[in-house]
Formats: structure tokens, sequence, C-alpha cells
């Protein structure tokens, strides 16, 4: 089996049977529901879906799904939990009094981020999915305010796993980033997209990341103020991560094909012609190579997948399938563990 092959049923194998707790805010979506059941049913997660528990139990009845080992957390209900995470979000966000956090987690998606950030393990969850009802907007503005981002890090960002069967040297599994959500990132952004894009390939593929900074030009082939940022990017992340393998800047062919890199790239590189991530200078080329690599290379696209946050968190698109919240709980469970 190749580097990050079948990712998806390793995910699975990682996290089945050990009760990862799972917030799911839009907790009266009927698509959420049905896959609540299908994780329970396999063993894969214990859901918590959250909102108003008469809504909950209609919106279920409604679409033929049961709610059996489905927990059901009511954000508005006075009770020791929210109390404590109340508690812990003023504490955390001195901006804030207590009624103003209090009326934060009476909405679902900060309850949701709340309950990964602030609730004790029994009562509280290894990771929060969202998206199929609210715009990933509000799904970062919600998780920024709880859970926080990881250390280092000043900017959210996202990343597919692009499993590509027709691969050069055999089928293998790589990181795209950013492809969904920081439209043209500075030098300092796209530095901490490469970080977390590291980081997510290490957390998810259980591999050492290997971090290739895409532009037009290889090593000083052409000279443009495009290029000039991604140059400044990786001098941010040599200074900061100086343990990472990461170069730039590099054509998308010599990142990938050795024998491209061969001709292309004359400086000593572990990276160059073997990269594993992929970070792309802007927010145009990196969804329009995803879905290029996608529909036109057959490589199968699983996310995207939020990162740079200090807990697991991720978004959906609005129109997932049930099959596609699956792949993104188990995707973001993996990485709790």
């Amino acid at each position: 089996m190749s580097e990050g092959e079948d990712v998806l049923r390793t995910a699975m194998e990682r996290i089945r049977g050990r009760d990862l707790r799972l917030a799911l805010p839009e907790g009266t979506e009927p698509r959420i529901i049905a896959a609540a059941a299908r994780l329970t049913s396999e063993r894969l997660a214990v859901p918590i879906l959250i909102g108003d528990p008469e809504a909950i139990n209609a919106a279920a009845s409604t679409a033929n799904s049961r709610l059996k080992g489905i927990e059901r957390a009511d954000p508005r209900a006075d009770d020791s939990r929210r109390s404590q995470m109340v508690d812990a979000l003023a504490a955390q966000r001195p901006s804030l009094t207590a009624a103003m956090a209090a009326r934060l987690l009476s909405k679902p998606l900060y309850f949701g981020g709340a309950l990964v950030a602030f609730a004790e393990p029994a009562n509280g969850a290894a990771a929060m999915v969202a998206g199929v009802d609210n715009p990933t907007k509000r799904v970062i503005e919600a998780a920024l305010m709880t859970v926080g981002l990881e250390p280092g890090i000043a900017t959210p960002s996202s990343f597919f796993l692009m499993r590509c069967p027709g691969a050069i040297g055999g089928s293998r599994t790589v990181v795209f980033a950013d492809c969904a959500v920081n439209p043209n990132p500075t030098p300092q952004e796209l530095a901490d997209i490469a970080i977390s894009s590291a980081a997510s390939a290490r957390d998810v593929l259980k591999v050492t990341p290997r971090v290739a900074m895409l532009s037009f030009s290889t090593h000083g082939s052409a000279a443009h103020s495009d290029i000039t940022k991604v140059t400044d990017a990786l001098a941010l992340v040599r200074r900061t991560s100086p343990d990472l393998s990461i170069d730039g800047e590099l054509q998308a062919d010599a990142a990938l094909s050795p024998t491209v890199a061969a001709k292309k790239v004359k400086a000593s590189s572990s990276v160059a012609g073997d990269a594993n991530v992929l970070v792309f200078p802007d927010l145009d080329a990196g969804n329009i190579a995803y879905k290029l690599v996608q529909y036109l290379g057959g490589a199968e696209a699983i996310g995207p997948f939020l990162q740079g946050f200090a807990r697991p968190v991720s978004d959906l698109s609005r129109g997932a399938s049930v099959d596609d919240i699956v792949a993104t709980a188990v995707i973001t469970l993996a990485r709790a563990v």
C-alpha cells in the first residue's frame, strides 16, 4: 500500500470502539441525524445532536432515523455543564460578561464549540463538525470564539485529501491547501497555512510531511510579486519551523515528478519530486486545482477540513451527502487521537 492510501479506512480503524464524542450543532437536519445513526451503528463515534430535543425527535421521526445511542443536547438548558462552559468562555474572553457568554452558548454552533473546548471529557466532545445549515464563515467564527487557534497560528485555513489512483509512481494521497477559506493570503498567512497543512498530514496520514510551496516559477525561473509572496512565506516557515521539510517556489510538476525535479531543481531538496503536501499561492489556484484533479484526473476529493484550530473542527458543504458527513466526521475524529 502506498503512502497515505486508504486513509478513510485507516481512520475508521483508529477510532472504532473508542467512544469518541462528536458535537453536531445542526441536530435537526435530517442528513446529520442519518449520519449520526450510521456513526453510532458502526461504533465510530458517540454523536451529540445539538438543538431543541423535541425538534430533533420530530426530524428523526420524519426521516425514519433511529436515535438509539445518540445524545441530544439543548443549548438553552440551564444545567451544570452549560454553567461551567459559560464561566470558562467568560474567563477566556475578558471582553465577554457572563451574560454575553450565556447568550452566545444558547446558539448551537457556539455550544458545540464549547463542548470541544471547555466541557469535562465525560460530558464534552473530542471534535465538532458543522456546515450543512451554516456558511463556513459562521462555523469559523464560532470555532475561533470557543476552541481558538493552535499556538503560533493566526490563520484558520482548510485542506483536502486528494486520493490519486493514477499518480506518478502509483496511487497516493496528497494534502491540498488552502482550497476553501483564504482568497489571497499574505506571506504570513501562507506560512501559517503551510505549517497547519504539515500538521494535518502528520495527524491524518501519519506520514512525514514534505511541503511544496507552489508557484508558476521554480527556484527563480521567473520574477514577479506573486512569486515573492511565496518565497517570503517560505522564509517565514523556515525560521519558525526549521525541522520541517519544505521547499519553494516550485511548479507543480517539479514538486511531484522526480524526472522533472531533476531537470528543474539544481539545489538539494528533500521535497522536489516527492511532495505530499501542496500549498497553493491563493484560493483561485487551490480551488481550481483540486476540482481539475478530481474531475479530469479521477481523484477522490475528501474534505474540505478546517485546520489551524487547537482542537479538531471541520466544516461541511451545504450540499454534503450523508456519506460526505460520515467521512468528514471520521477524519476529524481521527485527528483527535
